[in-house]
């Protein structure tokens, strides 16, 4: 083998390991959301309220459950996980009309920090940070 091919097959061969360490790596570093996750959501008298939420993950798609008002489940609606982003949405009908909270946030390790933004209904707009933790 002359020095040219020698160094094809080696670079041939570097790329390679390039192409595998980046997959893998890819793979290690996405999250699994999927169980239980509880935080406190401040209320605008400086009150607060327990929120749990229930994640089922498929991929990047996410589905699941979040506690709504008096109670009754409120389905996650175009929920993904991309890496360590997360984003979905939930739905209902409040005393001021539909109402349509967008979440989107970031997961590290058993902990997630979701930004609040409420479309429709009284008081619209940025609510805040809400910090999750995974419950066992």
């Amino acid at each position: 083998m002359n020095g040219e091919a020698f160094f094809l097959v080696k670079r041939s061969i570097i790329i390679r390991f390039a192409i595998l360490f980046a997959l893998t790596t890819g793979l290690a570093l996405a999250v699994d959301v999927t169980g239980k996750w509880s935080g406190e959501m401040g209320g605008p008298d400086g009150g607060g309220m327990s929120i749990t939420f229930t994640f089922k993950q498929d991929g990047t798609r996410l589905t699941g459950t979040a506690d709504g008002p008096g109670g009754q489940p409120l389905q996650i609606k175009d929920g993904k996980v991309e890496g360590d982003k997360i984003s979905f949405t939930l739905s209902f009908e409040g005393g001021g009309g539909d109402m349509k909270i967008v979440h989107e946030g970031s997961v590290n390790g058993d902990e997630m920090t979701l930004n609040i933004k409420m479309d429709g209904g009284p008081g619209g707009g940025p609510v805040g940070p809400l910090k999750l933790k995974r419950t066992k």
